[in-house]
């Protein structure tokens, strides 16, 4: 059975940036799920995972695939290394892409967190260390992922990122959070 999943998109109440822990916590069958969930987890608390980041995993009889882009190689293999010792893990297949560290894209990074973070109807999902809108920038392409509350941040989200200059493409990834009771 396969597992699908994206840390960013799970993310609407931020995280505290800790050092994972290096053993499963109260996951005892070694499940699908509770593997899927621990991997999650050490994924979420690693330090440097930022808004300019984006990560997700696939889980396959105990073979997880990191997925994803990240702007600093190290976040690359610190994430490999988190999975590598987690209770049911057989096999670690590392396939996230480090983007490109050009002044360009840098400049473009900034922009886009100033237009969407600095909308009074967006700063909500900005709270510290990992914000839940995620830019990811390759080569001017920009695309957003994680996820919003409703339709209407969804579509605000996309007109702020559309209003910075110097983009050559923008793609949409953000999803509708599921409502909690």
């Amino acid at each position: 059975m396969k597992h699908y999943a994206f840390v960013s998109s799970l993310l609407l109440g931020g995280i505290v940036a800790l050092a994972y822990p290096g053993a499963l916590r109260g996951y005892e069958t070694g499940s699908p799920n509770d593997i899927a969930a621990e991997v999650q987890h050490v994924l979420q608390k690693l330090p440097f995972y930022m808004v300019f980041d984006h990560i997700g995993f696939q889980l396959n009889n105990g073979t997880v695939t990191l997925i994803g882009q990240v702007t600093r190689p190290s976040l690359k293999a610190d994430m490999e290394n988190a999975v590598r010792p987690l209770k049911g893990v057989r096999q670690v297949l590392n396939e996230i892409q480090v983007l490109p560290d050009s002044e360009g894209d840098q400049k473009l990074r900034l922009a886009e967190y100033l237009a969407i973070y600095g909308d009074p109807d967006l700063s909500q999902y900005s709270p510290l260390p990992t914000p839940a809108i995620h830019i990811v920038v390759s080569s001017a392409h920009v695309t957003l992922e994680g996820s919003v509350l409703n339709d209407a941040d969804k579509i605000e989200a996309f007109t702020r990122a559309s209003s910075v200059p110097g983009v050559t493409s923008l793609t949409n990834h953000l999803q509708i959070a599921p409502a909690t009771d």
